[in-house]
């Protein structure tokens, strides 16, 4: 990094406290999720900035009814900073993805082959099962997907609004020319019908 950016870096953060400080006169920092404070606070994850909005295409993507972010919001906190992980506990994973209840863990698994449909994710055979280990792919990657493909579901005013809030925060995956994550697509993605334009 140049030092100009650093500089330019350090008075934005210098304007940012003063304005916190002004705005919140009672705050005190014991309070705050201090992320970068390593030695006290732990359990946490790597996610981008866009997630809310890459939450609301997938939900989009699955179909009216089907929401699937729930779910792929707790994979990727449970994934390792390369989006593996391993489900061990489908009951426990089912209910803090918001499915509880006697059919809470058929729902979950169900919602976990809709992503795996839309190309988010990859699962493999266990000892807990069908559903034991998951790899998660660039998500960024996968939306371009659909969207060159025209994916029925995906909205063009939020595919912009998501390719524009990638570029305010420096995320280049949308831009970048890149393979698909997933070697050959799934075959729900090739069989959607495309959206009329």
């Amino acid at each position: 990094m140049s030092p100009t950016r650093r500089t330019a870096i350090a008075r934005t953060a210098e304007k940012r406290a003063q304005l916190r400080a002004s705005l919140f006169p009672e705050l005190d920092e014991a309070d705050v999720w201090d992320v970068k404070n390593r030695k006290k606070t732990k359990g946490f994850t790597s996610m981008p900035r866009t997630m809310p909005l890459m939450g609301a295409i997938m939900d989009m993507l699955s179909g009216k009814g089907k929401p699937v972010s729930t779910v792929y919001l707790e994979l990727w906190c449970r994934a390792d900073e390369k989006g593996f992980l391993t489900l061990s506990k489908p009951a426990e994973t089912a209910f803090a993805s918001g499915y509880s209840g006697e059919r809470g863990v058929s729902t979950w698994k169900e919602r976990i082959r809709r992503l795996e449909r839309l190309g988010f994710i990859s699962t493999k055979k266990g000892s807990s099962g069908d559903l034991h280990y998951v790899q998660i792919w660039n998500p960024y990657l996968v939306i371009k997907h659909h969207a060159d493909q025209k994916t029925e579901g995906l909205s063009e005013q939020h595919y912009n609004a998501l390719l524009e809030r990638s570029f305010d925060i420096g995320a280049l995956d949308l831009v970048e020319e890149k393979k698909s994550p997933v070697v050959e697509a799934p075959k729900s993605i090739k069989s959607k019908p495309k959206r009329k334009t």
